[in-house]
């Protein structure tokens, strides 16, 4: 098992400079894997940032950030088109940096709600396993995986269950297809952390960690021996990467509704998570 870390932590817009500095700091403090949220396309200088990762030996992988101009089942098919041609930039963009996994909420965009009819959804989930299939036929040229990620309820209305994220990934049935769950999100809507993480199974590709208000993990109200077990029961050997907030990042933690943070600062915040993972 792999231990990784999501820039934001640190980070909101990602500059090359301060990514390369980010990279050592996390190099240094003895992670595995740097997570890479790509706000936009050619935002940094990826031969830069290749470089520093396989000098310090890291793992990459990299995040959607899922705006508004970007969903794949969207009623506007230029939105749809538009999303389509991100992810493969994403795609591309892990093939260059030397890692595996693109991750997120990449059927949607990230804050957009709405009810659906049982056939409503039907007709969007056949939309969506549609171009997963086809993204999925190019990550695997890239020896890429997606990883499709469960949110919130406050953060979309289409996938919040471990269960919403099986479906589709059964009928997209490829191997480059596969789920994200996040201890954050599942905290909100699963009956049970555990049992979700059982019922992704074979197909879960990464797992999001952190406290159940974004802090470290190891803080908070979370059955982190559950979640633990769940894993070893899945036969689980991927990434897990600490996606929380702090606000250091005055940007990310304004987005994220982070109004407090535990611990003293971000870096303490990302030893402490790394340490009780490692003990866990």
């Amino acid at each position: 098992m792999t231990f990784g870390i999501n820039a934001w932590l640190w980070l909101m817009p990602l500059q090359t400079a301060t990514s390369l500095e980010t990279i050592h700091k996390v190099a240094d403090m003895g992670f595995d894997q740097i997570e890479v949220p790509l706000e936009q396309p050619h935002q940094l200088d990826y031969a830069q940032i290749a470089e520093a990762v396989k000098e310090r030996g890291l793992d990459v992988s990299i995040c959607v950030a899922m705006s508004p101009e970007r969903d794949l089942i969207h009623p506007d098919i230029s939105i749809q088109e538009n999303t389509l041609s991100y992810l493969k930039h994403c795609i591309d963009t892990v093939n260059l940096l030397g890692g595996r996994n693109v991750v997120g909420p990449m059927y949607a965009s990230v804050g957009r709600l709405w009810q659906q009819t049982q056939s409503e959804r039907a007709k969007d989930v056949a939309t969506l396993v549609n171009h997963l299939k086809t993204l999925s036929d190019y990550a695997e040229t890239k020896e890429a995986v997606l990883c499709i990620e469960p949110l919130n309820r406050f953060e979309t209305s289409f996938m919040n269950l471990a269960s919403q994220a099986v479906e589709v990934v059964e009928q997209v049935g490829h191997s480059s297809c596969k789920i994200q769950l996040d201890s954050f999100h599942m905290n909100i809507e699963e009956d049970s952390i555990g049992d979700a993480i059982r019922l992704a199974g074979k197909h879960l590709g990464q797992l999001h960690v952190c406290a159940n208000d974004r802090g470290a993990p190891g803080a908070g109200h979370l059955n982190w021996q559950d979640l633990s077990q769940a894993l070893k029961d899945s036969h689980f050997d991927g990434p897990l990467v600490i996606e929380a907030f702090h606000t250091d990042n005055k940007v990310m933690a304004a987005a994220a509704s982070i109004w407090r943070s535990k611990a003293s600062s971000a870096d303490v915040l990302a030893k402490e998570g790394l340490e009780f993972l490692q003990d866990l």
